[in-house]
């Protein structure tokens, strides 16, 4: 790779971007019980209002779709405002929707909170997210993985507590009181946040496919290469998200929630330690497939990696009656799974450019919230061909999108890159109203 020399004005503290990668990760910590620690409390509400899983988890669906399907919105306002207005917004709506569900006492109320908690939950995760591939085009993968890490790892730290505060002093206290704590903190954490101050320099030579050119999401959208990478999103992310909402019902189904397990000198009932150990291996994939994705190519990690996912899935169904085997392929499930959440940022950015870095990345991220919509799917495949007919069918999907993503949307990516880099192209872009064939990079960047 060429070397690129780098801004070296006085900086301030905060200006340093590993410094704002850590408040990003730890803004994505303190935001992701809103759904990774969502399937403790279904079964305490449904035992105290009667309401049904089916109708309870209806909220977590409506969750998803709202922080979803709301974040391309949700970057423009960061491309046009920065990240500090709307992370604080953000913390506001994330505290108020916990302490909405620990007063609730109609399913309405819950589906407001749903809403509420949702658009508070994408602001913080776009948020994030956009301001580290900005901070980092030199290390899209680590920098986006690193930052959704603290999204996917973040709520191992606390189901331990939130399970034993349930069991204690009822699920309507957890919530309120990590709805306040949560809240509260991000809040001040978002008052640390700056972006970078951005000017063109040129792109740096890779062996991998990376435009030289920067769109907007309305140009985006009308190219045939985004909907496959959105298509590839949503095969992948369905799978992993009937694990998060249903690994609950799953263990409750099959006899093994309450099962006491021993690790690590402790023992915990079978479904919170595997929802701890599960988060763990979520948060930890993502920086390292990021990472990996940065060294062999981003089509070459998900075709590994998407059918390690499918595979985790049939071993799950095949051997998961075994307590053990149970917690193992949950593992790998997360494991395989989480990192969509820091390589299709990372290619999304590869593909389209830094400038609208933020918004691109927002409008891909709805593609998690497509894939939610299958959620309740899963409950109807499992009445009606048991779980492991939700196996085998996600199995195959995933299994099917790392295929195609190494045979179907790397030649075409790389194709409409090459064709897009060419001076005639990348000017063509420039006149439609996006950028130069320079690439943006931070002046302050810390190193």
């Amino acid at each position: 790779m060429d070397n690129i020399t780098q801004e070296t004005t006085p900086r301030s503290f905060l200006g340093n971007r590993w410094w704002q990668l850590v408040i990003g990760i730890v803004c994505m910590a303190l935001v992701a019980n809103l759904q990774y620690a969502w399937t403790l409390f279904v079964g305490p509400m449904n035992a105290r209002h009667h309401w049904g899983e089916a109708s309870i988890q209806l909220a977590f669906t409506i969750f998803i779709l709202t922080e979803t399907w709301l974040v391309p919105f949700e970057g423009l306002l960061v491309d046009r405002f920065g990240p500090r207005p709307v992370v604080a917004v953000g913390a506001v709506f994330a505290g108020l929707s916990w302490v909405m569900n620990s007063y609730a006492t109609t399913l309405g109320v819950l589906y407001a909170s749903a809403v509420i908690g949702g658009i508070g939950a994408g602001g913080v995760y776009g948020t994030c997210v956009g301001n580290a591939l900005k901070w980092f085009p030199d290390r899209r993968g680590l920098a986006a993985g690193l930052t959704a890490a603290g999204f996917g790892a973040g709520a191992a730290i606390t189901v331990i507590p939130i399970a034993n505060m349930i069991t204690r002093s009822g699920y309507q206290h957890a919530f309120f009181f990590f709805g306040i704590l949560q809240g509260v903190s991000i809040l001040l954490l978002a008052l640390l946040l700056i972006r970078p101050t951005l000017r063109q320099k040129a792109v740096r030579k890779s062996k991998f496919a990376v435009s030289k050119a920067d769109f907007t999401s309305r140009q985006m959208l009308k190219t045939p290469v985004f909907w496959v990478i959105y298509a590839s999103f949503v095969a992948v992310a369905a799978g992993g998200l009937m694990a998060t909402a249903q690994i609950g019902p799953i263990a409750r189904d099959w006899g093994l929630a309450r099962i006491p397990m021993s690790f690590f000198g402790m023992t915990l009932p079978l479904l919170t330690m595997t929802l701890s150990i599960d988060n763990i291996f979520n948060g930890l994939t993502r920086p390292l497939c990021g990472f990996i994705s940065d060294k062999i190519g981003r089509e070459n990690t998900m075709f590994v990696i998407f059918i390690g996912e499918g595979l985790a899935l049939l071993g799950l169904m095949q051997f998961g009656s075994n307590p053990y085997a149970f917690m193992t392929f949950a593992a790998l499930i997360f494991l395989f799974w989480g990192e969509i959440f820091s390589i299709f940022p990372a290619i999304c950015a590869d593909t389209f450019g830094s400038k609208y870095a933020t918004a691109n990345a927002g409008t891909l991220y709805t593609a998690k919230g497509t894939a939610a919509l299958l959620v309740p799917i899963a409950s109807v495949l499992a009445a009606t061909g048991g779980w492991n007919l939700v196996f085998i069918v996600s199995a195959v999907i995933t299994i099917a999108a790392g295929v195609s993503a190494k045979f179907v949307l790397a030649p075409m990516r790389s194709r409409w890159i090459e064709s897009h880099n060419e001076p005639q192209g990348v000017l063509a872009v420039a006149g439609n109203g996006s950028a130069s064939r320079l690439s943006h990079w931070p002046e302050q960047t810390g190193e």
